[in-house]
């Protein structure tokens, strides 16, 4: 059963949006409590806790959505390197192939 934060962001599908979400309530736990235990300014520690919870939560958004763009790159990076290797594999073409002197005369 999925669960949609703000009525749009569907936090079981969406990659990153779980952790995200639960990293920001945690900064806006600690902050706000601390900010609290500090200052006892109830009002200013909501304050706080809010903007440390949209600023942890996007913060840590974008961190997982960068690092999960570049783990997609490099998997498609070494899907094509491994469908290239297997067609190279044996032929003239292949990098890894020794070249003997009679073959590069032929060349």
């Amino acid at each position: 059963q999925s669960f949609k934060l703000f009525g749009f962001l569907d936090v079981k599908n969406t990659p990153c949006a779980r952790e995200s979400v639960l990293y920001g309530s945690l900064g806006a736990l600690v902050l706000g409590l601390g900010h609290f235990l500090a200052t006892s300014r109830v009002k200013r520690s909501c304050d706080v806790a809010v903007g440390s919870y949209i600023c942890t939560m996007l913060g840590y958004w974008f961190y997982c959505r960068y690092n999960l763009a570049q783990q997609r790159i490099r998997q498609r990076m070494l899907k094509e390197g491994m469908k290239n290797r297997i067609l190279f594999e044996g032929s003239y073409l292949d990098p890894e192939k020794k070249q003997t002197g009679s073959e590069r005369s032929d060349s």
